[in-house]
């Protein structure tokens, strides 16, 4: 493959990440150890916080009273998107059964996991779309229990603009509480809650390694990195856009790769080329964090053609994808590995981040090879039965027999034998053959 490297990163992902395991883990041991005490201290701790930490309905209700009608129309628009998604993905779940062979019935079911752990980024942002993401898909999916949990700002609470999206997305309990602290609060059922069968969301590398820690306890979404986006442009595409959609990515942070795959020279230069003022516009701290990302983490490449420009996509596997070239319906069709994925100038990832319906807690750091990313499905435990007549499990219990004892399963063979002799006393059967002499 002929790749040309007009802009190769310094840095990849996971260059310098600190090891924050130990201190993740003893924080989690404690906690475990010392049930809601512990949670708040650590609350008061970082999170500069020792308001109530379970929200009554009247301290929900008075957030809500505080949000703008405009946003609270944006916040509805975005649920009724991502719900109405959600409800697609759900049809897609069927409970089926089969006769595998006369009188053998094997069946598939899928159902919610009992409580699921929203985390919703918090602090200096905001992170409404979050609670709409993860609380939204939770209630779709039929999930018995769904526990909201969210930094509190210093002495102040939650940002209400989520505690009115996570209200409205059908959160049953708002927890003020950030970090591994929150983490903990949901796996281990403080607070007098259920314990979380499933923790999803976003959150920084405290929270993603408190979910890596925990998870085989718990499930999770996925093990999350810094979130990465790449851009397949040829030459019909708007190069100030391509631009926007990088700079607009990078923003996320200081280590959030950002790729322009191209078969056109002319537009990766031109890109190139506005990507620097554009961040220059950028408010300081999204600068900061847009600069340093695309100086460090950045690249662009040159290829030859569409083919290898997809290879490469596929190879990289982004968190997020997004076309912008001719033929769609071919991109559609030929690409592999992405965890969300944007056909056309159209549409952007921020769409997708923020009100179009598709779920945005999706796969990073090459993650996008073998999962997608946060759905209805992450909620539902597909689950399989099966019943039998006696004379269907007549074969089965024979071949059972016969595999077990080859494999030195003794046991095994004998909970098939003892129904053998039960259901065909008068029968014999050759329940040795093919073992070793």
């Amino acid at each position: 493959m002929a790749r040309k490297y007009l802009k190769k990163a310094e840095m990849t992902s996971t260059t310098g990440a600190s090891d924050v395991r130990e201190t993740v883990q003893s924080i989690l041991d404690d906690i475990e150890a010392r049930g809601d005490d512990g949670a708040r201290e650590y609350a008061a701790k970082f999170d500069q916080y020792d308001g109530n930490i379970k929200l009554t309905r009247a301290e929900i209700e008075d957030a809500k009273a505080k949000v703008p009608e405009q946003l609270k129309r944006d916040i509805q628009f975005a649920h009724d998107n991502v719900r109405r998604f959600a409800e697609a993905q759900k049809t897609t779940l069927k409970d089926i059964e089969v006769e595998i062979i006369p009188g053998l019935i094997a069946g598939q079911k899928s159902i919610p996991v009992r409580a699921a752990g929203c985390y919703i980024p918090g602090g200096r942002y905001s992170h409404i779309a979050s609670a709409i993401m993860t609380v939204t898909t939770a209630k779709v999916a039929g999930c018995g229990s769904i526990i909201a949990c969210s930094p509190p700002r210093p002495g102040i609470g939650i940002a209400p603009a989520i505690i009115y999206a996570a209200d409205l997305c059908g959160a049953d309990t708002i927890l003020a509480m950030g970090g591994v602290q929150g983490v903990a609060s949901m796996a281990f059922g403080l607070f007098g809650l259920p314990k979380a069968d499933i923790l999803v969301g976003p959150g920084n590398q405290f929270v993603a390694e408190a979910k890596r820690i925990l998870f085989g306890r718990v499930g999770i979404d996925m093990f999350a990195g810094p979130t990465d986006s790449l851009i397949l442009a040829d030459k019909t595409a708007d190069a100030e856009i391509v631009a926007a959609d990088l700079v607009g990515q990078a923003e996320h942070g200081y280590n959030s790769p950002v790729w322009l795959v191209t078969d056109n020279e002319p537009l990766a230069n031109k890109v190139m080329e506005i990507v620097p003022r554009l961040i220059a516009d950028l408010p300081e701290l999204n600068g900061k964090n847009a600069e340093a990302a695309w100086r460090d983490y950045a690249e662009v490449i040159v290829c030859d053609n569409r083919e290898e420009m997809a290879a490469t996509s596929d190879e990289y596997a982004p968190e997020h994808l997004t076309v912008q070239a001719e033929d769609l319906e071919w991109w559609l069709q030929r690409l592999q590995c992405y965890g969300s994925l944007f056909l056309g100038e159209e549409t952007t990832v921020a769409f997708g981040d923020k009100a179009s319906g598709t779920n945005h807690v999706l796969p990073t750091s090459g993650a996008a090879n073998y999962t997608g990313g946060l759905s209805v499905h992450k909620y539902m435990k597909i689950v399989t039965w099966q019943r039998a007549t006696r004379d269907g499990a007549k074969p089965v219990a024979e071949a059972t027999a016969r595999i077990s004892r080859l494999e030195g399963m003794e046991g095994h063979a004998r909970t098939a034998d003892i129904r053998l002799r039960k259901y065909f006393p008068d029968e014999t059967f050759d329940l040795t053959s093919g073992l070793e002499s």
